[in-house]
């Protein structure tokens, strides 16, 4: 029997560019959703100024250029989202209003159609329009706490946090409202922030601080938990917070027998001593020595990898996370797989990303425009 994939026949619109809304649909499209991207004439995302990263991203998609500055355009998109299960948008609160693809408009003709609007600070709130990219957000969510306690610049993540974060509310909010839709028949609005995400990430740093708690701090102040350099100049972490077992198997493992039995409190009480005598004791052995040794002693650890190493690493091979696919040129390219495996399902990629407006006469056949009017929208006439 053909194997299926968990989201087959659900049919995506997608007018959410850049990071946050492509990583959203890769995920639904992954899992089986058929999503089409619709993009601008000029370029279509600015994402494609980024070749490499925007095929990483948008994969297992179709893509349909539409001029929304036109009536034809604007036409041809409601006639579209008439016929859609989700709809995605990413534009600052007021756009798609603006463009006429906004919500009430849509499910004029499709109250089944689950909408979902992904901004930066959201539909309401005296920020709604207020421009910014991801630092700005982990700033304002609380992320940044340290630094604003040591009045400190520092370096900040590579990672867009804020992006990725809003990205998987949204495929949640999704599934939610599809899984909704099936006990009442009706579609909805979904509202995703990435700043409300990441504050509701802060839910264990922000909920003491509100009410008058102290932070528990159960890592960051733990000797064992944290960066170390190995002989040969490669580093590994060690990721033991309060659990005394890990501790004593630790201590057994790298010479400090004499204080495997401190429990937490008495670690926390001298950390920057212990954290010192970790340190040696590491420094002395290469990281692939290191990693018989700690495995054995059942010790939370792992390497610190850089990019070349993760795409190498055996047990992320064992686990099907790297894929080959034809790219359009007819290489093969490497590819991320979808990280969550359902028995019985299909969830791995299938074609690379597509090339701007590459199905833009297939997926308007399919909806029941004549040649005539796929010429009018192609042409981008009034």
């Amino acid at each position: 029997m053909k194997a299926t994939r968990p989201l087959e026949d659900v049919l995506v619109l997608s007018m959410a560019e850049q990071y946050p809304g492509p990583y959203a649909t890769l995920l639904l499209a992954d899992l089986g959703a058929r999503v089409i991207m619709i993009e601008r004439p000029e370029g279509g995302d600015p994402a494609r100024q980024l070749p490499a990263f925007f095929a990483a991203i948008n994969r297992n998609k179709q893509s349909v250029v539409l001029d929304l500055k036109s009536r034809v355009g604007r036409d041809a998109i409601r006639r579209l989202a008439a016929r859609t299960d989700v709809f995605l948008e990413g534009f600052r609160p007021g756009v798609a209003e603006r463009l006429g693809v906004d919500y009430d408009t849509l499910t004029a003709a499709n109250p089944r159609l689950i909408y979902a609007s992904i901004s930066g600070f959201g539909q309401t709130g005296p920020y709604r329009t207020r421009p910014a990219h991801d630092l700005s957000y982990l700033g304002l969510a609380g992320l940044l706490y340290r630094q604003a306690r040591e009045h400190k610049t520092g370096e900040t993540s590579d990672i867009p946090i804020g992006d990725l974060s809003a990205a998987m509310f949204a495929a949640i909010a999704v599934l939610t409202g599809m899984f909704a839709r099936e006990r009442t028949g009706k579609g909805t609005f979904v509202d995703v922030s990435v700043t409300d995400g990441l504050v509701s990430w802060m839910t264990g740093f922000l909920s003491p601080i509100m009410n008058g708690k102290p932070l528990e701090d159960q890592t960051l102040a733990s000797p064992a938990y944290g960066a170390f350099i190995c002989s040969d100049g490669s580093l590994l972490t060690l990721s033991i917070a309060h659990e005394d077992g890990f501790w004593q198997n630790l201590c057994r493992s790298v010479g400090l027998d004499e204080v495997a039995a401190l429990n937490h409190s008495e670690r926390i009480l001298r950390s920057e001593e212990l954290r010192r005598r970790i340190a040696a004791s590491i420094r002395a052995r290469t990281r692939d020595e290191w990693t018989d040794i700690l495995d054995r002693a059942d010790v939370p650890w792992s390497p610190i990898h850089d990019l070349t190493e993760v795409a190498q690493d055996p047990h992320l091979r064992v686990r099907g996370m790297f894929v080959q696919l034809a790219s359009t040129s007819g290489s093969q390219e490497w590819h991320i797989s979808q990280p969550l495996q359902f028995r019985g399902y299909k969830t791995d990629p299938t074609r690379p990303a597509p090339a701007l407006g590459e199905h833009t006469e297939e997926v308007l056949r399919e909806h029941g425009f004549s040649h005539e009017e796929i010429e009018r929208v192609i042409r981008r006439m009034p």
